[in-house]
C-alpha cells in the first residue's frame, strides 16, 4: 500500500477534519509515516497551485477547496446556502457578537429564517440576551471556510481579504 495514497484517500473520504491518530487508527500506518505523508501532500498541492488544499486546523487536517475557487462550485454543486444566507452570515461574522434585533434592522425580516438555518448548520450560535439573541460564529464556521482561527480579529481579517478578491 502506498502510504501517501492511503493518507490522501483518508482525507478525501472524510467529511470532517481528522487528526493523525484518527488516520493511524483507520489505516494501520504509524503516526510518524502519516505526518511525513501529510507534509509531502500539503507541499505537493501547494507547489502545483491546486484548487484543492490540505488545511491544518489546530491538530487536525481536512482536504478542502481553496477559497479563491469556491465561485465555481455553485456551477456544479447545489449550494448549501443561498446568497442571502451568505450575506447574513458574513454580517454576523464581521460584526460579532451582534444582536439579532440589530441585524434585523439591516437585513430585514429574512433575518429570522437565515439565523435559524445558520444555527441548524452549526455555523453560528445564539445566546439569549433579553428578548433577542446575541449571535456569534462557531468553530465549525472557521473550519467550513478554512480560516484556521476562531479569533474574531482573524475572522475579520479573513473576510476583508476575501472582499479584496471579489
Amino acid at each position: 500500500m502506498d502510504e501517501k495514497g492511503a493518507v490522501e484517500a483518508a482525507l478525501f473520504s472524510s467529511a470532517e477534519k481528522i487528526n493523525v491518530a484518527g488516520i493511524a487508527e483507520r489505516t494501520g500506518l504509524s503516526e510518524e509515516k502519516i505526518r511525513h505523508a501529510l507534509k509531502d501532500l500539503r507541499k505537493e498541492y501547494d507547489d502545483r497551485n491546486s484548487a484543492i488544499m490540505i488545511a491544518k486546523i489546530g491538530n487536525e487536517f481536512k482536504m478542502m477547496l481553496r477559497a479563491e475557487y469556491t465561485e465555481f462550485t455553485g456551477k456544479f454543486a447545489k449550494a448549501e446556502m443561498t446568497g442571502g444566507m451568505m450575506r447574513t452570515l458574513s454580517t454576523i461574522a464581521y460584526n460579532q457578537p451582534v444582536l439579532q434585533s440589530e441585524l434585523f434592522k439591516t437585513r430585514g425580516p429574512r433575518t429570522y429564517d437565515d439565523v435559524r438555518a445558520l444555527i441548524d448548520m452549526d455555523l453560528i450560535s445564539g445566546k439569549r440576551v433579553g428578548q433577542t439573541l446575541e449571535l456569534s460564529t462557531t468553530k465549525k464556521f472557521s473550519e467550513y471556510f478554512g480560516i484556521g482561527s476562531t479569533r474574531v480579529s482573524d475572522i475579520k481579517k479573513w473576510i476583508e481579504s476575501q472582499a479584496k478578491n471579489i
